[in-house]
């Protein structure tokens, strides 16, 4: 019995040895490269923040003259909101202890904030010049869903020549006639608004009321990478 049981082990490990896999070949003539797709288009949207600050000793008044200057903000701004022109919304709104040297609370600081976006620049920065109940904090500019996807898209488009382009040369210059594409990643840059920008406006509001606010939007730079590698052959 011993024999045969000797037999029947030697064979299931003979049998476990030539059931592996064999290993795959060695990659060669593979060839790594990336090519980048750039377009500069100017910025059609416009963000401009309006904020009040208020400070006491009750919390609740505080909070109470944040929200109706906020309120009487929002009131002007509904009047002639427009989705996609001029979007409104409320930002940062919070209320803050201050301590005294011996770690009392001495006051409370509050601030409220209402944010103004969208395409439609006369329309913001108008509204804007019209709010009283706060003052002008920020303006920032970017690109549109529509102007962004529109300007990845030529971007996407060099870019993917390019690519091709140059692995055709690199595979000529290696003395091959072409090359197999293995594979590739696109990757796109996604800035968001830019820091925001101070005017002489934002100094001398009270002295420019119901004056539209002067604003000039820039250029944004969209960029688009493709990477990857391709069979030489």
């Amino acid at each position: 019995m011993a024999p045969r049981l000797l037999a029947f082990v030697w064979g299931a490990c003979a049998l476990g040895v030539f059931a592996q896999p064999a290993p795959y070949p060695p990659v060669q003539n593979v060839l790594q490269l990336s090519a980048t797709g750039t377009v500069e288009v100017q910025q059609d949207l416009l963000s401009m923040s309006l904020s009040t600050t208020r400070e006491g000793s009750d919390p609740a008044a505080v909070q109470s003259q944040l929200k109706l200057a906020l309120d009487a903000a929002l009131g002007e701004a509904r009047k002639t909101a427009m989705p996609g022109q001029m979007d409104v919304r409320t930002g940062n709104f919070a209320l803050y202890p201050r301590y005294s040297q011996g770690g009392r609370i001495s006051a409370w600081h509050g601030t409220a904030e209402l944010v103004l976006e969208g395409r439609d620049f006369a329309r913001i920065t108008q509204t804007a010049g019209r709010i009283q109940s706060m003052t002008l904090g920020g303006v920032s500019f970017g690109l549109s869903r529509e102007q962004r996807a529109k300007a990845e898209g030529e971007a996407q488009g060099a870019a993917i020549e390019r690519f091709k382009a140059k692995a055709a040369e690199l595979a000529r210059g290696f003395g091959f006639q072409g090359y197999g594409l293995r594979e590739v990643a696109v990757h796109t840059n996604e800035p968001g608004f830019p820091r925001p920008v101070r005017s002489l406006a934002m100094e001398s509001k009270a002295a420019q009321a119901d004056m539209p606010v002067p604003v000039e939007a820039g250029k944004s730079t969209v960029v688009v990478t493709v990477s990857g590698s391709v069979q030489l052959r």
